[in-house]
């Protein structure tokens, strides 16, 4: 197996040596890109990248927006790297896309700690079957694509997250707190009802006009998706 290839996209010269220099020392190989159009053009060109560290504010075109489009092209891990402790610009990294974030000033050894996670992730990922299957809905989980009844479904990255865990677990019972674990990550601080809000997204999407509603709520415990008897 080859090196582990990590780009960094960032504009703060002092920070990209920096982060260079630390991942060299740990045995990666690295690729810079200063500004948001040079980094997009990497991240999506023929160099093939083990994991994307993307800072927020970029000159060309902004962290976000160069999150928007590699996503439209590959399921590299990514994290953010953000100047402000701005829950705003966490949130919507994460929905944009995002793996995981760190603020500036972080601690080296707590990035590193997280790009391992976010490594280990993703090639135990890569392992798992790439097709899950309940009734006529089913999630190509190496092209993060859904569709029910032959339709293509398009789902924000935290629906998609959401529906692929409840489709590994088809047929139990989900807390809420075991979903925010799972798929918004263990930091997260906010209200638990962010999962039914996102569990209404989701049934909008994927139940809505069928005759069959694969989604079921267990009052006063959590969720859980649902198909024939036959294939629990």
């Amino acid at each position: 197996m080859g090196k582990t290839k990590v780009l960094i996209i960032e504009d703060e010269v002092k920070i990209a040596r920096f982060l260079e220099l630390e991942l060299l020392h740990e045995g990666y190989i690295v690729d810079i890109a200063y500004d948001g159009r040079n980094g997009l053009e990497k991240a999506v060109g023929e160099e093939k990248y083990d994991l994307i560290l993307l800072d927020v504010m970029l000159p060309g075109l902004n962290g976000i927006e160069v999150l928007r489009r590699i996503r439209q092209n590959t399921s590299t891990p990514i994290i953010m790297l953000t100047a402000r402790d701005d829950v705003t610009d966490k949130v919507m990294s994460l929905d944009t896309g995002a793996d995981d974030y760190v603020t500036k000033p972080f601690m080296i050894e707590e990035l590193l700690a997280r790009i391992r996670v976010a490594l280990k992730k993703n090639r135990f990922s890569n392992l798992e079957d790439s097709l899950l299957k309940i009734d006529n809905l089913e999630i190509n989980t190496g092209m993060h694509m859904v569709r029910r009844a032959g339709q293509t479904i398009d789902l924000t990255k935290k629906e998609y997250d959401l529906l692929e865990y409840l489709m590994r677990n088809k047929g139990l019972v989900l807390t809420r707190d075991q979903i925010i674990e799972k798929v918004w990550g263990f930091e997260y601080a906010g209200d638990t009802n962010v999962v039914d809000v996102y569990i209404w997204y989701i049934r909008s999407k994927i139940d809505e006009g069928q005759e069959k509603k694969l989604i079921q709520t267990v009052r006063g415990v959590g969720y859980s998706i649902r198909g024939d008897e036959s294939e629990d």
